[in-house]
């Protein structure tokens, strides 16, 4: 079969998304340089350069990490996403988000924290951002 032929060099390509299915179960952390979307279990952290997307059959027992995520399923974990973060109506979440944005539907479950509008200073330590002033004062 061509997928197991290991004489062809791969190159990463962004645009790829790698796909963990229901009925797989990973133990150990997972780090992604591109898009990445669960639908089965995983213990351990995930770290995910671009967007993250956890399925409504996904369940996550470790921190996050993303650039920009969908939660459909379920984490028992910190999440630290730099942009956008979307806790659907099927996602049930136990831990503290950090995140630039932050959307939660009705139905979904959410326990822990959350931390808005945090950006990370010059020597990469976060710092909650603070809003500009307005002329009028």
């Amino acid at each position: 079969m061509a997928i197991f032929n290991s004489d062809k060099k791969q190159t990463f390509n962004p645009q790829e998304i790698n796909i963990i299915n229901a009925g797989t179960s990973i133990v150990g952390d997972i780090s992604s340089e591109g898009d990445l979307r669960i639908d089965g279990s995983v213990k351990g952290n995930i770290t995910v350069k671009t967007k993250l997307v956890l399925g409504a059959s996904s369940k996550v027992d470790g921190n996050v990490k993303a650039a920009n995520c969908d939660v459909q399923g379920t984490v028992n974990g910190n999440i630290f996403i730099d942009d956008l973060l979307s806790v659907k109506a099927t996602a049930k979440v136990v831990g503290d988000i950090t995140s630039q944005k932050l959307v939660i539907e009705s139905g979904a479950e959410f326990n822990g924290k959350s931390q808005m509008g945090i950006s990370k200073s010059s020597n990469g330590a976060q710092k909650p951002s603070t809003p500009s002033a307005s002329k009028g004062e």
